[in-house]
């Protein structure tokens, strides 16, 4: 029981507690400091994400609730944020499409996982599936700040340099859908061989 309260697990608890606070905030879309506030906010949560596991490693705590909620608190948040920002038009179709490829394989990849449970084979997250998270976390931090700030300014003299700021966080969601892509199939692969008859 103590390990439900374990400062890993507290950690998880915070990312998930703090995404409705973080959608709050992008709704509020011709609100400057709507922003902001959003930016911190998907910062902290993304912070946590990796300290939950540095904690768990070198405090050597690990819990059946730590393995099944760190996963799924890091698809909420993408998963959230990126809806909420093709709800308010933050993003580009071609932004759109990039968001609908990750959205997809991590809904593919929870139905493996469930679908393997069901033999008592674990499916851990791979070197290469933590990257892919990184890599979705600075895009979308990029994205939330960058777009936001050509908004605000348009034809200010910080455009150009802020419009660089949106272009690198959908070149970062490019290389994470990429990532998706590759880890999906390598999930499917493992998976593959317990769906024959």
């Amino acid at each position: 029981m103590k390990n439900l309260y374990s400062l890993p697990n507290i950690l998880t608890y915070l990312r998930i507690l703090v995404i409705p606070a973080i959608f709050w905030a992008l709704i509020q879309e011709n609100e400057l400091w709507s922003r902001w506030i959003s930016c911190i906010l998907f910062a902290f949560a993304s912070i946590t994400d990796y300290f939950d596991g540095y904690f768990a490693r070198h405090m050597k705590i690990t819990s059946k609730v730590g393995k099944f909620l760190d996963p799924i608190a890091d698809k909420l948040l993408v998963t959230v944020v990126l809806i909420t920002l093709a709800q308010t038009k933050f993003l580009a179709w071609w932004d759109l499409a990039i968001a609908a490829v990750i959205i997809s394989r991590e809904i593919f990849v929870s139905g493996l996982r469930e679908f393997m449970g069901n033999f008592h084979v674990e499916m851990p997250v791979s070197r290469l599936a933590k990257w892919k998270t990184a890599s979705q976390l600075f895009a979308i931090g990029f994205l939330i700040f960058g777009r936001n700030y050509k908004m605000r300014f348009h034809n200010s003299m910080y455009d150009l340099f802020l419009f660089d700021v949106y272009v690198i966080g959908v070149c970062l969601l490019l290389i994470s859908a990429v990532l998706t892509i590759i880890t999906g199939v390598q999930y499917w692969r493992a998976a593959a061989q317990h769906m024959t008859d």
